[in-house]
Formats: C-alpha cells, sequence, structure tokens
C-alpha cells in the first residue's frame, strides 16, 4: 500500500510563532491530559521551536534547560541570569519559565515543563535537519 500524500500543515511557521506561549504553558502544565496539555505539547511546542530556531538556539542548550528545570524546579531556572546562551532566547524562555513559575505546581509541572522543553528540543532538531536534507 502506498504512502498516503502528506498533508499540508494547518498552521505556518509565522502563525506558530505568533501564538501565546506564556499562556499555553500557564493553562497546559498543570491539565489533566486533553486539550489544553494537547496544545501546549502540539501547537506550542512547535511555536516555540520556531521562535527559538530563528534565534538560532541549539537543541541541546533546550535540554540543558529541560535538565535544569527537572533537578532545580521551574522556579528555579526562571531565576537564572542566562537560562540559555543568547541574550534574545533568554528574553524568550524567561515568560515561559515565569508563566510556568507563576503555578507554583509543585514538581509534576516542573517535570512536565521539563518534557515541554525536550519536545520543543526535538522539533528544533528535526527542523534543521529537514533543512539539511533540502540543501
Amino acid at each position: 500500500m502506498p504512502n498516503p500524500a502528506p498533508r499540508p500543515p494547518d498552521r505556518t511557521d509565522d502563525e506558530l510563532a505568533r501564538l501565546d506561549i506564556p499562556t499555553l504553558v500557564r493553562y497546559g502544565l498543570t491539565a489533566p491530559p486533553g486539550p489544553r496539555r494537547t496544545a501546549l505539547f502540539g501547537d506550542g511546542a512547535v511555536g516555540a521551536a520556531v521562535l527559538l530556531d530563528r534565534l538560532g538556539t541549539q537543541p541541546r542548550s533546550v535540554v540543558f534547560l529541560a535538565d535544569t528545570v527537572r533537578a532545580g524546579g521551574l522556579a528555579y531556572a526562571a531565576g537564572l541570569p542566562e537560562p540559555l546562551p543568547r541574550p534574545e532566547a533568554t528574553a524568550v524562555v524567561r515568560d515561559w519559565l515565569a508563566a510556568g513559575a507563576e503555578l507554583a505546581a509543585g514538581v509534576d509541572a516542573d517535570d512536565t515543563a521539563a518534557r515541554w522543553l525536550r519536545a520543543v528540543a526535538t522539533v528544533i532538531e528535526l527542523r534543521r535537519l529537514t533543512r539539511a536534507a533540502r540543501n
């Protein structure tokens, strides 16, 4: 059976980059499995990856931040002077981290945030590999 033709994406990169990621974090981190969590890990992760990729952020930097969130928590990571190496990327993620830290939802939210950041890093890596394969 032949593979079906890929569907065009529902949203463009520009549309995904304009998503309100802090709001998706705020409502998705503590939500039970369902639409809010799906929005955070779906369009939210891709939108976040688009933003960070456009700023030249390395996926390994986002993975390091995810590990920091898992080890120290969202509040700790939000208080870091430079959660990512580039100032532009730091400015972007600081809002996301603050939105999650405001919840004061404990270890479960920290772990979910760490998993989400790893998903963002994965999408950045896939975007880079796809671009490299096209060139």
